[in-house]
C-alpha cells in the first residue's frame, strides 16, 4: 500500500526551524500496528494520519479526522501536529465546510482559523478545555525539582495545565534559568513537564542575548518555554502547541499579556515562535507558521 505523505515544519517559516510533523494522507486502511510502527520509524515527536471524519455532514462537524502518534504511543491531542496536519490537508486540496477548519481527534472537535500574514496565512487552533488544572502537590513538585536539578524554592509558581497529553508546568524566575536547565530525564519518570520563564521586558535582558533573540520584530518573545516528555520517547520536544495552549490558559491576561509570543526550541538549536492569544471570554488561540519540507509517497 502506497499513500501520499508530507512532512511539515511548524512554528517557523524556515525549513530547518520549528518542529516537524510527518503526515500520512488517506490512512483509513492502516491498522494501529502500522501507524505505531511508522511513528517509531520517523522518530519525530509526532506523526499523524489523516482519516475520514466520523461526524462529517453534521452541523459544525469535522472536515477530517486525525490520529496522532509519538514513538511511544498515541495521543488524544497535540498542538504542532494539529497545525501541521491542517496545513497538509489544505495543501492537498482540502476545502473546509465552514469559515474555519474543524479537526476531529481524541479530545473531540478542534477549531482552526487562518489569519493573513504578509503574502500568506498563519494557522492557529483553539486550545481545548483543560481536563486537569489547579495546584501541584508537594510530592509532584519535589519530583519536578529533582528532575530539573533545581531547588523547590526556584519554582515561582506551578499548575496542572493538562489539555490531553498530561502537562504539568512550572514557572522559573526568568528565561535564562529555563535555558540553563540540564534535566535528569530518568528522575522525571512519567511526568510531561513544561517549564516557562519570562524575558526581562519583552524579549530583552541577558537571557535574550544568550538565545540570540534580540531584534526579532513582531516575533520577539516574551517567554522561553521548554517541554520534557521522556515517557513517550521524546526527551525534549522542540516546540509544543498543546503545552503553550495550557500555559496561555494558566498565565495569559494575568501573569503574562493576553497576547504574546513564546520562544521554544532555543536549547535544541531551533527558532520556534508560538503566537498565543487569550480572548476576553477565556478562549486561547495558539498559532504559528507552517511550511512543507517533504512531499512524496510512503509504502506500508
Amino acid at each position: 500500500m502506497s499513500l501520499p505523505f508530507r512532512q511539515v515544519n511548524v512554528f517557523s517559516p524556515a525549513p530547518a526551524g520549528g518542529n516537524p510533523v510527518a503526515v500520512v494522507h488517506d490512512a483509513d486502511g492502516l491498522t494501529d500496528d502500522q501507524m505505531a510502527a511508522f511513528a517509531r520509524w520517523t522518530n519525530l515527536s509526532e506523526t499523524t494520519f489523516l482519516l475520514t471524519p466520523t461526524d462529517a455532514g453534521r452541523d459544525g462537524g469535522a472536515d477530517y479526522r486525525v490520529r496522532i502518534w509519538t514513538p511511544g504511543g498515541e495521543l488524544p491531542f497535540a498542538g504542532h501536529p494539529t497545525l501541521g496536519t491542517a496545513h497538509a490537508w489544505l495543501e492537498a486540496g482540502g476545502e473546509p465546510a465552514g469559515q474555519g477548519v474543524v479537526q476531529e481527534c481524541g479530545v473531540g472537535l478542534v477549531r482552526l482559523r487562518r489569519t493573513a500574514v504578509g503574502d500568506g496565512h498563519r494557522l492557529a487552533f483553539a486550545g481545548p478545555p483543560l481536563i486537569r488544572s489547579g495546584d501541584v502537590g508537594d510530592a509532584d513538585l519535589a519530583q519536578i525539582a529533582r528532575s530539573l536539578r533545581i531547588d523547590v524554592s526556584d519554582v515561582v509558581r506551578s499548575a496542572w495545565v493538562d489539555n490531553g497529553p498530561g502537562w504539568v508546568a512550572v514557572q522559573l524566575r526568568d528565561a535564562a534559568a529555563v535555558l540553563a536547565l540540564e534535566p535528569d530525564l530518568v528522575a522525571m519518570g512519567d511526568l510531561k513537564l513544561g517549564v516557562v520563564g519570562e524575558y526581562g521586558g519583552v524579549g530583552h535582558g541577558e537571557g535574550a542575548d544568550r538565545a540570540g533573540l534580540r531584534g526579532a520584530g513582531e516575533d520577539e518573545p516574551v517567554v522561553e518555554v521548554r517541554a520534557f516528555v521522556p515517557s513517550i520517547g521524546v526527551g525534549e520536544d522542540p516546540v509544543t502547541g498543546s503545552l503553550n495552549a495550557g500555559l496561555g490558559q494558566w498565565l495569559a491576561g494575568d501573569v503574562l499579556p493576553s497576547s504574546y509570543v513564546a520562544s521554544q526550541g532555543t536549547a535544541l538549536g531551533r527558532a520556534g515562535r508560538v503566537h498565543v492569544e487569550k480572548l476576553p471570554d477565556g478562549e486561547v488561540w495558539v498559532g504559528g507558521d507552517t511550511v512543507t519540507t517533504v512531499v512524496g509517497q510512503v509504502t506500508f
